[in-house]
C-alpha cells in the first residue's frame, strides 16, 4: 500500500508562476484593500468592482503557467498516494497533472450562485459578467471564499491531514485560519517538511525546515522521496 503524502500549499508556490500573493505587507492586493474586494459586504456594496477585480485575477491565472514545484508534486504520484490541499484559488496544480486537489478557498475559474453556494459552474474564458445568472435567477459571483465566509472544505481537509504519512507544507506562512490549524491534525509520527523562504519564522514542532523557494526545494524533495 502506497504511503499517503499530504501537501498543504499557499500563495508562495503560485507567486513563482507570476501570480501576486494575496496580501502584501501593506495589506493591499494589486493596489486594492482586500476588504473592498474580498468580503460579502464588498459584494453587496459594489458588485461591479468585485466582479471586475476577480475578472482581472482570473485573466492572470489563465495566462500563468505551472512551475517546477507544481510539476514535481504531480510526479510524486508515480510512487505515492498524493493529496494536495491548497489555499490558492488558481488551477495550476491541476494543470501540472495533480489528480487529487482540494481547494479550501474555492477556484477562481468557476462561478457560484449568490443564493446557493453549492451551485457552481465552469467559466468559459476569463470574464464573468454582471447579468449572468444561476438557475435560481441570482447573479453569478466568483467561486471564492471571502473573508467572513465559512470554509466549507475545512473538515474534509482536516480528515485528509489526519491520514498523512508524509506532510509537506509549501509556500504558506500559516497566518490564515482555519487553514493554519490543519497542521495540528497531522499524526505525530508523520514525516513533516516545510518549504518557504521565511520558514525559519514558523514554530512547527518536529518539522524539517527548508528556507528556499518552492521551485528549487520541492523538485529536490520529490527526487529524494522517489529514490529513497
Amino acid at each position: 500500500m502506497k504511503q499517503h503524502v499530504v501537501v498543504l500549499t499557499g500563495a508562495g508556490i503560485s507567486a513563482e508562476s507570476g501570480l501576486k500573493t494575496f496580501r502584501d505587507s501593506d495589506g493591499l492586493w494589486e493596489g486594492y484593500d482586500v476588504y473592498e474586494v474580498a468580503t460579502p459586504e464588498a459584494w453587496q456594496r459594489n458588485p461591479n468592482l468585485v466582479q471586475e477585480f476577480y475578472n482581472m485575477r482570473r485573466k492572470a491565472v489563465l495566462e500563468a503557467q505551472p512551475n517546477a514545484a507544481h510539476y514535481a508534486l504531480a510526479k510524486l504520484e508515480s510512487k505515492f498516494d498524493v493529496t494536495i490541499v491548497t489555499q490558492n484559488v488558481d488551477n495550476l496544480h491541476e494543470r501540472a497533472g495533480s489528480s487529487a486537489v482540494l481547494h479550501l478557498h474555492g477556484v477562481i475559474t468557476k462561478s457560484q450562485s449568490s443564493k446557493d453556494p453549492s451551485l457552481t459552474y465552469d467559466i468559459e474564458g476569463w470574464e464573468l459578467k454582471m447579468g449572468e445568472q444561476c438557475e435560481l435567477g441570482s447573479q453569478l459571483r466568483p467561486h471564492v471564499v471571502w473573508f467572513g465566509e465559512p470554509v466549507p472544505m475545512i473538515e474534509k481537509a482536516a480528515q485528509i491531514c489526519s491520514t498523512a504519512d508524509i506532510f509537506l507544507l509549501v509556500g504558506t506562512s500559516l497566518n490564515v485560519y482555519p487553514a493554519a490549524g490543519l497542521k495540528d491534525f497531522v499524526p505525530n509520527n508523520a514525516r513533516k517538511i516545510v518549504v518557504d523562504p521565511q520558514a525559519s519564522s514558523l514554530s512547527v514542532r518536529d518539522m524539517r525546515i527548508i528556507s528556499e523557494k518552492a521551485g528549487v526545494a520541492v523538485p529536490a524533495i520529490v527526487e529524494e522521496l522517489l529514490t529513497s
